[in-house]
């Protein structure tokens, strides 16, 4: 049984938000005692923020505010650890007006939560396509187009048109106040965060792969652009590398990995695939590129995971009949990665095709819904050339696990705990990942998935100051390594063009599974 983690159960935190509310009681001023707003306010502010800055934009509403509340405010100041500043004063005082946002940027899509910052409380979310995909729905092509400033314009201004629409969305949805949002916190790969700023990142996939920034600390939400409280702190939780962003640290944040003893592995597969491994003493990552098989990109009736999609499937052995499930309940258009991965995994059990991943006629494709099940009046079929594209997706994230164990003297007999990070993780079936050798062959109660652990860890450090300092904590200890130039990598790729792999030793489980399969 797969353990799924519950966010609101196992990432409580102590409540000290980035945006962080006080209520303050000004004395009146008098002919004794003329002192002018700013410096009366300073003056009955809590002792840790005597020095806190108090910018143009709120110095001019303080009469108003003041007369309006009679003389007892909510100041809200942005919890910058090293120069914080005042992003609001209201003259409301302990009212539910206090609101954050946590936005995950995938390379597919932006997920949003709108988050009230007085209990933690998630009110609402929003997913939808990132706009930048009309560009192109890899990262070396967004990388290629952001490496000129009017390409990098034009990608900047679709990922904002996006999260502004998301925004939007959800403060219509939840009555709320634009400018009553007061802090964000964003999670995302290193070029999806470049991307979101406007920064180059043409070196990137270039030797010797530095990023502009790995950590751009707590900047305003009006330097970037995003439709909130323009003094509202805006934070991007930090890259490790050029292929191991801050969606990976959030990944830890949710795991906590990094604050247990046992030998864990955590795995975020995406259009990339990203990896870290170790315990509370020590961590190691690394990424390779996992392509669009996985999310459905690369096969032949491959479709996103959304109404239509076929996610689930499972074949008689004996009969060859096909089971499937499809997304919201209608007749399928096509099938996801969790169905693709099901799929080659059932027909290995059943000896439609062998180790190699070759069919065992001359079919050359497995028909999963016939045409007159079908949305679209056609088969939907998983070719020869699906199931090539999706080992050579298996083989690179497997690759880069081997090259990391081996490369701390670590063995997969070692290893305890395995988290499935970002939502795509959230779908596949345990099982078929390891039928196939895309995950470890360890007990499944130790596999753990994350789902959407870059938009939790947002919220997470959005909700917790400590948290924030955490994530810098770990950025800075994380030892990655470099694939680009290991020779290593593909020899390992090579054994993993099998299923589950050249050396099935290695999953014990699945070798049981197939004993009484012809080809074995």
């Amino acid at each position: 049984m797969q353990t799924i983690l519950d966010y609101g159960q196992r990432n409580k935190v102590e409540l000290n938000p980035l945006a962080q509310r006080y209520t303050v009681k000004i004395k009146m001023p008098g002919l004794t005692d003329n002192q002018g707003d700013v410096d009366r306010l300073r003056r009955y502010l809590p002792e840790s923020l005597k020095g806190v800055h108090i910018p143009l934009e709120v110095m001019r509403k303080l009469p108003s505010v003041f007369l309006e509340g009679d003389w007892q405010v909510s100041v809200i100041v942005a919890q910058a650890k090293e120069n914080p500043w005042v992003i609001d004063i209201e003259p409301e005082v302990g009212k539910g007006n206090y609101y954050g946002l946590a936005l995950d940027i995938g390379t597919t899509t932006t997920v949003l939560y709108l988050v009230d910052l007085a209990s933690g409380e998630v009110l609402g979310n929003v997913s939808s396509y990132n706009g930048q995909v009309k560009y192109g729905d890899d990262i070396l092509t967004r990388i290629y187009l952001g490496s000129t400033e009017n390409g990098r314009e034009k990608l900047r201004q679709a990922v904002l048109e996006t999260i502004n629409g998301q925004i939007q969305q959800v403060v219509s949805e939840h009555n709320v106040e634009q400018n009553k949002i007061y802090a964000m916190v964003v999670a995302g790969n290193t070029t999806m965060i470049h991307l979101f700023l406007g920064l180059d990142p043409a070196n990137i996939c270039r030797e010797p792969y530095i990023p502009v920034v790995n950590s751009p600390g707590i900047l305003k939400a009006i330097e970037v652009g995003v439709a909130i409280n323009p003094l509202a702190p805006l934070y991007c939780l930090p890259n490790v590398g050029s292929y191991v962003g801050g969606d990976v640290i959030a990944g830890l944040l949710v795991s906590g990995m990094h604050q247990k003893p046992e030998l864990s592995l955590l795995v975020d597969i995406g259009t990339n695939g990203e990896m870290v491994l170790g315990n509370n003493e020590w961590l190691v990552t690394c990424a390779g590129a996992a392509g669009p098989a996985l999310e459905g990109g690369a096969a032949e009736h491959g479709m996103r995971a959304e109404a239509g999609a076929i996610y689930k499937v499972s074949i008689d052995p004996a009969t060859l009949q096909t089971d499937y499930r499809v997304i919201g309940s209608v007749k399928p258009r096509g099938i996801c990665g969790s169905g693709l991965i099901d799929c080659m995994a059932q027909m290995l059990v059943a000896g439609i095709i062998d180790r190699s991943g070759r069919f065992n006629d001359d079919s050359g494709a497995f028909v999963i819904a016939g045409a007159q099940e079908t949305a679209t009046g056609q088969d939907i079929v998983v070719s020869q050339k699906d199931i090539r594209s999706l080992l050579k997706t298996k083989a690179a994230v497997t690759a880069a696990v081997e090259v990391l164990m081996e490369g701390v003297g670590c063995s997969f007999k070692e290893l305890e705990k395995f988290y499935a990070a970002g939502a795509f993780g959230a779908y596949i079936d345990p099982e078929s990942a390891i039928t196939i050798g895309l995950y470890p062959d360890i007990p499944r109660q130790n596999i753990i998935s994350l789902g959407n652990s870059s938009l939790e860890g947002a919220r997470l450090a959005l909700l917790s100051r400590e948290k924030i300092d955490e994530a810098e904590t770990l950025a800075k200890s994380i030892t990655y390594f470099e694939l680009n130039n290991n020779r290593e990598f593909m020899k390992k790729f090579t054994s993993g063009l099998f299923l589950p792999h050249m050396d099935l030793n290695r999953y014990p489980s699945v070798k049981k599974k197939l004993q009484n399969v012809s080809f074995v």
